[in-house]
């Protein structure tokens, strides 16, 4: 079947298309003339990407992208995109010396790799993200007027302060250091990534540890102090000369700190060791908040929504309600505080908190899934001989379930109104009017779902938990569940890994580390504060973007796929679609690399808008491959059958013939010749 002129003249299109891609392959991530300004222009215009960038490109800009093609095997592995994340630490104190932050920059090259970003509960079976991030260190030496300003702040402080008689180590304000290194944070604009300040200030009159909170502990109540603080702002200090201090379960299980000097927190508090020793603790410290703070993993995926939606349906068990513990204003002003000062939210998001109230005895439904989510479990206890004590939990995962199913009756019974835009988030809080001890699966206050949050709270005040801390076994305030619910909405509404979760592709499991679960974080048994540190607020922002980059990435190596299962793209691009698709995608991709570049740079509102206008760039690709496809035909292409090789044919014949010669006169050619007497 003879090919139209049409057909020819795409074929030798693309043919040369791929012949100048072979020859020098171009990649996008260089400036392209032109192009970085054109898109600032319009995202000055238009913010939001409402609009296709690509209907307004010059002609000049267009030629320029259909230049720069990349060969269609490279176009999935061009998509291999990694965040640059910088990373600077500085070491605070006399002990350090000139050569310290070049060892310790040698470790920490050593150890780090170009890792991917990883969902710990993911939609799908998938826990690997197709972004990655590779770590940029900037390791350097503090001034002496730093290192003296807190050691006299420090010492002043240990003086003033008097012993405690249930533990062992001084309780210092954390404000003491803080202060200090907040001012000389600020001073070292413009800031660059996330500061690590670690102090080793030597060894002072009086052990000593940082309080969190006021007041003391007490034989009811276990305040746990530490030796960081993670702050607002993109930095974090540790005192390495601070403790020792040990958190963590109580006897076994995940996420149990190793006692002692085996733990770089308390890598000072051991023998003596050499300089290489301490900083190769301190390289691993430094890098494990890196995994954990810096780069922390996904809960959940987290598409972006413009409305976000808070319902929190209290249901009470009493006539009168007992806000002591479970304040909604105290929990919304949590949220709203960051959202006026810049954060959690992205572009034009919105965040809205509204509150419902339903009897228990008024709704049947729940009274049932209470009913049917109760378990029970058996302890064994020593009094005067072991005696067993059968003990109730609350099922989650049933109670999930339950609500899941009747959310149309919750609906009804208090009054909720269908909401038609936006991410919906209900957290149901279950006050019941009993005096026993009810947790959710033993152990927890609230639970965080990707579709609710669940807390549950009885009369009873308190529990002993079986986390310790310094010594000291840790109490669960059960009435207070402003802080869990806090916790749980920041897993649930933008997928905020709790600080001691993280995936381990290594493992194939969740980890449990609980070294940073102290300080300024609404997360873990051991922190008492409400307020959220450049952690939460970061990853949260983080989260949602990272969700669109991976979406986009596998659409895009859908629709590649989708090409080379239509035979490729020479077969399916035709008619004057190639130059449409090559301008398309490398338009695409370039806005990729510059959204990539806009992460590394912690510049989020930047990175929306590129990864929101790419959005059309792909779209229009997607459709591009759908209507060649939708237009493609079975064709019979039948091929003459090629000359007789009359050349080779004769060439062959002559050489048997020669070869037959010889064997016939094989006697007379390779005889030996005798001398005849």
């Amino acid at each position: 079947m003879a090919t139209t002129a049409g057909d020819a003249a795409a074929a030798a299109v693309l043919l040369l298309v791929l012949l100048s891609a072979t020859t020098a392959t171009i990649s996008l991530s260089y400036p392209i003339m032109g192009l970085d300004s054109f898109l600032s222009q319009q995202s000055r215009l238009d913010p939001q990407a409402t609009n296709d960038s690509f209907l307004s490109l010059p002609s000049h800009l267009r030629k320029t992208l259909s230049s720069a093609s990349t060969h269609p095997r490279h176009l999935i592995s061009s998509l291999q995109l990694s965040l640059s994340v910088s990373l600077r630490v500085i070491l605070v104190g006399p002990s350090f010396s000139s050569g310290a932050p070049s060892l310790l920059s040698s470790y920490l090259s050593a150890v780090s790799s170009s890792d991917h970003f990883h969902v710990i509960s993911p939609f799908s079976t998938d826990h690997r993200h197709h972004t990655k991030h590779s770590l940029h260190l900037d390791a350097s030496l503090a001034s002496s007027s730093l290192s003296s300003q807190i050691s006299d702040a420090l010492r002043s402080q240990i003086s003033s302060t008097p012993n405690s008689l249930r533990s062992p180590l001084l309780s210092i304000p954390y404000t003491t250091v803080d202060n200090i290194v907040r001012q000389h944070f600020e001073k070292e604009k413009p800031h660059e990534g996330v500061y690590i300040y670690l102090l080793n200030l030597g060894t002072q009159s009086k052990s000593y540890a940082y309080n969190y909170g006021s007041g003391d502990s007490s034989p009811s109540y276990t305040k746990c102090f530490g030796s960081l603080w993670t702050g607002k702002d993109r930095y974090l200090w540790v005192d390495l000369a601070a403790g020792p201090v040990d958190y963590g379960p109580a006897l076994s299980g995940d996420g149990v700190l190793p006692r002692g000097e085996f733990h770089p927190l308390a890598s000072l508090h051991g023998g003596p060791k050499s300089e290489k020793a301490l900083l190769a603790d301190f390289a691993s410290l430094v890098y494990s908040a890196y995994q954990v703070l810096v780069v922390p993993s996904l809960r959940i995926p987290v598409p972006f929504e413009n409305s976000l939606i808070v319902q929190f349906v209290h249901v009470h068990g009493g006539e009168n309600k007992d806000s002591n513990g479970l304040d909604w204003k105290t929990i919304e002003r949590t949220f709203m505080d960051e959202v006026n000062e810049g954060g959690l939210l992205l572009g034009d998001q919105s965040l809205r908190f509204k509150t419902y109230d339903l009897r228990y005895a008024d709704c049947a439904i729940c009274s049932f899934a209470i009913s049917r989510s109760t378990n029970s479990y058996t302890s064994r206890f020593l009094f005067d001989n072991y005696t067993l004590i059968v003990s109730e939990y609350l099922d989650s995962k049933r109670l999930h379930q339950i609500l899941l199913d009747s959310a149309d009756e919750f609906r009804r019974l208090a009054d909720i109104p269908e909401e038609e835009f936006g991410r919906v988030l209900p957290v149901y809080v279950f006050d019941l009017d009993q005096n026993a001890l009810l947790l959710l699966d033993r152990y927890h206050q609230s639970v965080a779902f990707k579709d609710m949050v669940i807390a549950v709270r009885t009369r009873n005040a308190q529990t002993v938990s079986d986390y310790s801390c310094n010594g000291r076994h840790m109490f669960t305030q059960t009435r207070e569940l402003e802080r869990p619910l806090v916790g749980s909405i920041l897993q649930s509404m933008w997928g905020v890994s709790p600080t001691h979760l993280s995936w381990s592709p290594r493992h194939n499991s969740t980890l449990v580390d609980y070294t940073w679960s102290v300080g300024q974080t609404p997360f873990g048994p051991f922190s008492e504060t409400l307020s959220l540190s450049f952690v939460q607020k970061d990853a949260a922002r983080r989260n949602i973007l990272l969700t669109s980059l991976n979406y986009s990435l596998t659409s895009a190596i859908d629709v590649l796929e989708s090409i080379a299962a239509h035979g490729g793209e020479r077969n399916l691009l035709k008619r004057g679609r190639l130059v449409e698709f090559v301008q398309r995608w490398n338009l695409f991709k370039y806005k990729l690399d510059k959204a990539v570049s806009a992460l590394s740079h912690l510049d989020f509102e930047r990175a929306l808008y590129f990864l929101r206008s790419s959005d059309h760039d792909l779209y229009a690709i997607h459709s591009l491959v759908y209507h060649a496809s939708q237009e493609m035909e079975a064709s019979l292409v039948c091929f003459k059958d090629p000359p007789f090789p009359w050349a080779s044919f004769s060439g062959s014949v002559v050489v048997v013939f020669a070869l037959f010669y010889v064997y016939t006169k094989r006697e007379k050619l390779f005889s030996n010749k005798r001398k005849q007497f």
